[in-house]
């Protein structure tokens, strides 16, 4: 949780008091396993967080906090931001996690993301007497936690919140800056999560998910809130959530790059290459729907008209991460998350025979991105975006797995990937 909720605390009557208070108390003892036991490999983290380092192995000291997939990455949501998930369902009974290793775990997370806009998600459901952190813990977070992880959390998700964490929000209501309560949003019901992410590229564990069923199956048929919207039929001219191939033989000069893409990086490239903070910054997301809806209905769109660096790219990152396959392709998945095995004097013959292997838009489309970011890296001393911190933003929205999802075993071998194709591309490319 964002560290301004992290008060510090200390043990006066009150403090006892809220120790003392009863947690959800659904199935506590029962600790049942989730549906998404992951194999050893997807539970590895890059060794220092870093872009750069390897799969954890299963002796790194960290390794037994990963394993537990407390903390994950979901991409990103509707409004441009890289979403955070904390998960307490999956959080053990105290003796059996270093809560230390745990606060580090999520600092570690968080550094390669604050520098940008975020969004963090927190499932309270599943926190109980038996897992629950101690006070003191949360005194060590905040003292943690200084201004760079606080600057940009942009809103925190509490959902299915109890009566625990309503009322340790209103005893400290006076110390919680105006500020910080106007990002701090309750969320009663899965479904409300749709206005912020797409809830399939989450990985929501089984306990969450039936906790939610049994919350609107006691309420009366009258109550019951809206289910997650089904997917709607394409409209006949819609450019976003549709394969490459689909949009390039819609194209009437059969571009083999989406228009999409087409429009943002010439738009970017005359007015965004000089801003700090290209695709850090989040977008108005009531603007992010009408671009989008004015491509889906087959409206030309002119950035030059809105004048607005962060929404195009905001529509950029929206575009690749909405593709149904992503643009390195779930057939190169495995090849790129094992990419850091690749000695370093083979890693450009063999970047260049992945890439050579895409189908012919998806290079396309891939040789068009590279190449603007490396325009975006040539003025890093001035926007701040070098290759690494690129491949931080980018990485995500360039390959995901199958389930939608980011675990963390993942970030660090395709970050690293991003960053040695925008390194090499003028090889990659050649």
């Amino acid at each position: 949780m964002s560290s301004e909720l992290l008060v510090d605390l200390s043990e006066d009557q009150t403090t006892a008091q809220l120790g003392h208070l009863k947690l959800t108390t659904l199935q506590d003892q029962e600790w049942p396993p989730d549906e998404s036991t992951l194999r050893k490999s997807e539970t590895d983290i890059s060794q220092r967080f870093d872009a750069s380092s390897p799969h954890l192995p299963w002796e790194h000291p960290f390794y037994d906090i990963a394993r537990h997939q407390i903390i994950e990455v979901a991409g990103d949501d509707n409004f441009g931001r890289k979403v955070i998930v904390f998960n307490a369902c999956r959080m053990p009974p105290q003796h059996q996690l270093d809560h230390h290793k745990l606060l580090m775990y999520l600092k570690g997370t968080l550094d390669q993301y604050v520098e940008s806009d975020y969004t963090l998600i927190y499932f309270h459901h599943g926190l109980t007497n038996e897992n629950k952190p101690s006070l003191s813990w949360l005194r060590d977070a905040y003292r943690e936690f200084d201004r760079k992880y606080k600057k940009n959390i942009k809103a925190l998700y509490i959902v299915h919140p109890t009566m625990f964490i309503k009322t340790l929000l209103i005893l400290f209501k006076p110390i919680i800056s105006f500020k910080f309560g106007r990002k701090l949003n309750y969320v009663s019901y899965l479904s409300e999560l749709e206005n912020v992410v797409k809830c399939e590229q989450l990985i929501i564990p089984a306990r969450v998910k039936e906790y939610d069923n049994k919350l609107r199956a006691s309420l009366k048929p009258t109550s019951q809130p809206p289910m997650s919207p089904l997917r709607s039929p394409p409209l006949p001219n819609q450019v976003f959530a549709v394969p490459l191939e689909l949009l390039r033989k819609r194209s009437p000069d059969g571009d083999a790059v989406p228009v999409v893409m087409r429009d943002t990086i010439s738009f970017l490239s005359e007015q965004g290459l000089e801003i700090e903070g290209i695709f850090r910054r989040s977008a108005n997301v009531t603007l992010v729907k009408e671009v989008q809806l004015r491509y889906n209905s087959g409206e030309a769109v002119n950035f030059r008209d809105m004048e607005d660096v962060h929404l195009a790219a905001v529509i950029l990152k929206t575009f690749l991460r909405e593709l149904p396959e992503p643009l390195l392709t779930y057939q190169l998945y495995n090849d790129i998350v094992n990419f850091a095995s690749v000695s370093s004097d083979s890693q450009v013959t063999v970047m260049k025979t992945l890439v050579e292997s895409l189908p012919e838009e998806n290079y396309a489309t891939l040789r068009y991105l590279i190449t603007f970011l490396a325009k975006v890296t040539a003025n890093s001393d001035v926007n701040k975006m070098t290759n690494s911190n690129l491949a931080v933003v980018f990485g995500p929205n360039l390959l995901w797995g199958r389930d939608n999802a980011m675990s963390l075993s993942a970030i660090g071998p395709i970050n690293n990937f991003t960053q040695c194709l925008l390194d090499q591309q003028h090889l990659v490319f050649a």
